[in-house]
């Protein structure tokens, strides 16, 4: 371990914050609350795809962002973004200097499995900025916020950074229901009159005005609120699971309903609205009976009116016309989506194990079963096992997914031109 040095350094005075993935989250969310907030001197993504690196680069570092409200859509941009690849041997030594300045981290990437893939890796690069920061005192304590849509990102991340003393670091899990996208294609991105990224750029971010982001509670000493917005709580788990079980699994349910039907946008449900009575349906009699029963008396979230309201509201969110939500992006890699603990059949497993009948669900989980393909069907079980299920279990979820496609459970009327689902893995 490096020797550790007390003495204080003016050029590390500055509030710096770091982000990994320069995706819909980090740049609609995390990068744009940092500016808005004010607290931070210099904003540092990290970023490997070439494009967007030059795209960034090109434009001084200033990016754009469209914003859906309620009743509009708005557009901002983010300045003086300094946009690192680290497979560039001189970005990935600059991006290690950030990390040790930063008192602000965070990593949004598509799946927690990211967090050791490529050379360097994101744990490779924040052992060695951690370790400078462990080793000089004068530098700022830091938060790593983890933003993967995983319960238990945090833990994750910190064993993989076990050893680095004194540790001047803590991993937070984070509840985010922001809704967001990176549209694609300069044709796209006119039809919906949409700023592009960078001018002239064939990619736009969007994203909801939503920014009620809760995370763990920040115990590390001396540790500076750099997202005054963000929400601490002392048990997050019951959050984790509303979002999963209740968000994430009714969007994806809504999202294959209206897949069945050849809709293109979320917001196009507000036609369809035997779909939506189906995704309410679920949403409080299976989903949130579930969540009630598990975590009651644990906050006013878990009553039948306080689910009633979360739920209304993010209905109404979900299909919001200025968000353009395509249904391509909400049912996309549907077999990390019916993972064992993902949630489709997460969601299944947890509504059974309190006794409720997931009707619903299991109907459209089923729909999403029977498109894949063979080879999609043996990935599955592969990752169900890597997950904990056993033999058994398995063949009992099979057998359940297959079921309803004999004519048990909920009728959806057929879709007149059936389409794959998609099988992009972003």
């Amino acid at each position: 371990m490096q020797e550790q040095r007390s003495a204080p350094r003016s050029a590390h005075s500055k509030q710096v914050f770091v982000g990994f993935g320069f995706g819909a989250i980090q740049s609609g969310l995390f990068l744009y609350e940092a500016q808005a907030g004010g607290r931070f001197d210099r904003l540092v993504v990290s970023e490997i795809s070439k494009s967007r690196v030059k795209a960034l680069r090109d434009n001084h570092g200033t990016y754009t962002v469209n914003i859906a409200h309620r009743d509009q859509r708005l557009s901002r941009d983010v300045r003086h973004v300094e946009i690192l690849n680290p497979m560039d041997p001189a970005d990935a030594e600059r991006l290690v200097e950030a990390i040790a300045d930063a008192s602000h981290i965070a990593t949004a990437l598509p799946d927690i499995g990211l967090y050791r893939c490529g050379h360097p890796s994101v744990v490779d690069l924040l052992r060695e900025g951690l370790a400078r920061k462990s080793a000089d005192l004068s530098l700022p304590p830091g938060m790593i916020y983890t933003a993967e849509n995983h319960n238990h990102a945090a833990e994750h991340l910190e064993r993989a950074l076990s050893g680095i003393q004194p540790r001047r670091f803590q991993a937070l899990n984070t509840v985010i229901g922001k809704m967001s996208s990176v549209i694609q294609g300069l044709e796209r991105i006119q039809q919906l009159n949409l700023s592009p990224m960078v001018p002239g750029g064939s990619e736009a971010i969007l994203v909801e005005a939503f920014n009620r982001i809760l995370v763990s509670r920040i115990t590390l000493p001396d540790a500076d609120r750099g997202f005054v917005i963000f929400e601490e709580k002392d048990h997050l788990l019951p959050f984790e699971e509303a979002k999963l079980y209740g968000h994430n699994a009714i969007h994806a349910l809504l999202g294959w309903l209206a897949h069945s039907r050849n809709l293109t946008t979320m917001s196009e449900l507000s036609k369809h609205p035997d779909l939506l009575d189906i995704g309410r349906d679920a949403f409080m009699e299976e989903a949130g009976a579930a969540l009630i029963m598990k975590y009651n008396g644990t906050d006013p979230l878990f009553t039948r009116a306080g689910w009633k309201t979360y739920a209304d509201d993010l209905l109404d969110r979900m299909i919001n016309p200025w968000l353009h939500d395509p249904v391509e992006r909400v049912i996309r890699d549907p077999v990390r989506k019916l993972g064992w603990h993902d949630r489709m059949v997460g969601c299944i497993r947890l509504v059974s194990s309190q006794g409720i009948e997931p009707r619903r669900l299991l109907r459209v989980a089923s729909i999403a079963y029977a498109e894949l393909d063979d080879p999609m069907r043996t990935q599955l079980r592969e990752r169900w096992k890597v997950d904990g299920a056993t033999p058994e279990e398995i063949e009992a979820m099979i057998a359940r997914l297959q079921a309803p496609a004999t004519g048990q459970g909920v009728y959806i009327s057929p879709v007149q031109h059936p389409v794959r689902t998609p099988r992009s893995n972003g």
